[in-house]
């Protein structure tokens, strides 16, 4: 029960921190980033824009898998539920170390933040994996039998 609970709350701060960081990249890279933008050379733009895409890709997949949690949580669905690929985090979009020195402070402190928070996420995803037990065959093939009848 008391791992239940911290597991909880390990969740609900990082569903803040990852809606709070998705909601700074959003005004910064719609709004407040824009004269900084404008001020690199066409190619740095390009890239600039690439990764605002890719700061967005993280943090949508880390908001995702955090919902998949609280649905385990919350009893919507079974902690071997969220292990299929698709509720699975997967791989990040990986950020140019050349690309990441050419941006602006705040930029390359946003992306960082991303990378950051993707990365301890990851580690939580992967422990996930790790905790399960072995389901054998022969369950398998009776848990789909029950299923299908």
């Amino acid at each position: 029960m008391i791992e239940l609970r911290v597991h909880r709350r390990l969740i609900d701060s990082l569903y803040v921190e990852a809606m709070l960081l998705a909601d700074e990249a959003r005004t910064y890279f719609d709004d407040g980033g824009r004269q900084e933008r404008e001020a690199l050379d066409p190619l740095s733009r390009v890239a600039f824009s690439c990764e605002a895409l890719k700061v967005t890709t993280r943090l949508m997949h880390v908001i995702a898998w955090l919902l998949t949690q609280r649905a385990i949580d919350a009893g919507e669905m079974s902690q071997r539920d969220a292990l299929d690929p698709s509720r699975r985090l997967g791989a990040a979009p990986v950020t140019d170390a050349a690309a990441f020195a050419a941006m602006p402070e705040q930029a390359q402190a946003l992306i960082g933040a991303s990378v950051e928070l993707f990365r301890r996420t990851a580690m939580l995803d992967d422990a996930q994996v790790e905790s399960l037990p072995a389901l054998s065959p022969a369950r398998s093939m009776l848990e789909r039998l029950e299923v299908a009848f």
